[in-house]
């Protein structure tokens, strides 16, 4: 008897460890707001040095930041240094052109960001002024003497009174270096294109030819060498340096090595024509372990603007929707880029005017059909989430369709007409929708999914930063209050301090759980992919 008890022990001892084992292997939202993001590679003006900025998740008992420093290496990737330290941030590295000082900013005095230089032969960083608003971009002057800078004009001595006392109203209100050649990369398609532009010969040359996301794409000062952030779905952003002359790109940090090596969904590009033919093109992710027939859970994940556009970026970054623990736990993920969507050609950006929760519509489950049609989605179990104007689509969907199993809208405009007058961008809805409400009422009615919200039955997240002023957060407490009217399974997380996007690690990672969360309650899944 003892025997077998003790064997039984044993056992479940195995097993504990495994499962153990098991979920260090698992992306987790703690996991992906740990990973550290790379801007800013600045190839010196000989072009043997490189500087570039990482930014890394700083949460303690009492502090949830994004802190940002600043590292140098050599353009052949060895010889890494960092430059800058300490518990606030360093950015915008800039080197002069003579190649012997590197100017920054930093708030790291009073939280106010102000112009430091430091002597790359030796020496500390010193300030070069002490402005009490904040220096927002400099450049440095062709013979390294001196930098302009531009910044925020300071308050008058009434304004600060006027602050003190509560009463604070306020108003509304790349060439290269022988002007021979213009580079630029705005995205082609679901990845990035860098060009150069001839001037005198007007022919444009394409750089590179894959479909990796290319960023913070920059020319040295004797035009030489380009600097740049590169990633792809399964790979995190890294800086990267390449001559002009032959496009072989040479990674310089290795900001993301200590990324736990856990399995990670493959992502795949997909096309298919929508309702009138239009070709229409997205990025689908399948779960970790996938196999060829399997039918699993599918979230459509929109994306904002409504000009944005998904590329094949890292799946397991920041964020508020954690991709890469989605499809740890099962799920596939479908990120498609709906007519209105940059990177597809002028005509394409414009075919959603006048047109919000139409064509785009049509878009969107066109593509949802496609995947169930490939055999990889349940029909049966099927999400839908997206921030901005994808919160928009998202409230849209579920008042045309009860397709959706659960949906969560992340900051999303939800009428038209509220939302022009209060947002901080009052000519963005006239100019897409030709006029004013007062001007057209019925087409503000229409296209608004606050003026369609009976009948909906959709289980719906609403998430929503409550210092946002592109989105108000009362758009959210519209659709939040019309849903909980008729009795529609609701929940509202409103992230304090928060503007349009979640810009401190612990909320992020809060927005990303009641994601994680409220997709599991209502799809099911429960247990990842092996």
């Amino acid at each position: 008897m003892n025997f077998f008890i003790r064997k039984f022990f044993v056992f479940a001892l195995v097993a504990l460890m495994f499962v153990a084992a098991e979920a260090q292997q698992a992306w987790t939202p703690e996991m992906q707001v740990k990973t550290k993001v790379v801007v800013a590679p600045q190839v010196s003006p000989d072009g043997r040095r490189v500087t570039y900025t990482v930014s890394e998740a700083v949460m303690t008992a009492d502090k949830s930041e994004f802190v940002s420093q600043i590292f140098m290496a050599n353009a052949d990737g060895g010889n890494t240094v960092q430059l800058t330290y300490g518990e606030k941030s360093s950015t915008n590295p800039k080197w002069s052109p003579d190649g012997n000082f590197l100017a920054f900013t930093s708030n790291r005095k009073d939280n106010k960001n102000n112009l430091y230089v430091l002597r790359l032969n030796g020496g500390e960083a010193e300030p070069l002024t002490d402005v009490k608003t904040s220096v927002s971009n400099f450049d440095w002057s062709p013979d390294s003497h001196w930098i302009a800078f531009t910044m925020t004009d300071k308050k008058s001595e009434d304004e600060e009174k006027n602050d003190k006392g509560k009463n604070d109203f306020r108003n509304v209100a790349g060439w290269s270096p022988d002007g021979k050649r213009i580079y630029f990369s705005e995205a082609k398609g679901t990845g990035t294109r860098i060009y150069a532009l001839d001037v005198a010969a007007n022919k444009i040359t394409e750089i590179n030819e894959t479909d990796e996301v290319l960023s913070g794409v920059n020319l040295n000062r004797t035009g030489t060498m380009l600097g740049f952030v590169k990633q792809n779905p399964e790979t995190p952003p890294e800086a990267f340096v390449s001559k002009i002359g032959k496009f072989a790109p040479v990674q310089i940090s290795r900001a993301n090595v200590d990324i736990p090596k856990m399995p990670i969904g493959k992502t795949k590009v997909v096309k298919w024509k929508s309702k009138d033919g239009k070709e229409i093109e997205g990025l689908l992710t399948y779960p970790v372990g996938y196999q060829t027939g399997q039918k699993v859970p599918l979230i459509l994940n929109i994306h904002g603007g409504p000009a944005g556009v998904f590329q094949q970026t890292f799946i397991g970054g920041r964020g508020v929707y954690p991709l890469a623990t989605f499809a740890a736990r099962g799920y596939a993920i479908l990120r498609p880029n709906p007519r209105g969507s940059s990177g597809y050609g002028t005509e394409f950006r414009r075919a959603n005017i006048k047109g919000w929760g139409m064509g785009d519509y049509e878009d969107l489950m066109a593509g949802v059909d496609k995947v169930v049609e490939m055999g990889v989605a349940d029909p049966n179990r099927l999400g839908v989430m997206g921030w901005s104007y994808g919160g928009f689509m998202t409230s849209w969907i579920v008042t045309q369709t009860k397709r959706f199993k659960v949906a969560s809208a992340g900051a999303p405009v939800t009428n038209l007409m509220s939302f022009n007058g209060t947002a901080d961008i009052p000519n963005f809805v006239p100019d897409y929708f030709g006029g004013q409400a007062w001007e057209n009422m019925e087409i503000y009615q229409k296209h608004s999914p606050m003026f369609n919200v009976k009948g909906v039955t959709t289980p719906t997240l609403i998430q929503h930063g409550d210092a946002d002023v592109r989105v108000p957060i009362t758009q959210g407490y519209e659709f939040y209050n019309a849903l909980k009217a008729q009795n529609v399974p609701v929940r509202m997380i409103v992230l304090p301090r928060q503007p349009h996007g979640p810009n401190e690690p612990k909320m992020q990672i809060a927005a990303m759980q009641s994601n994680l969360d409220w997709f599991e309650k209502y799809l099911g899944t429960n247990s990842a992919q092996k």
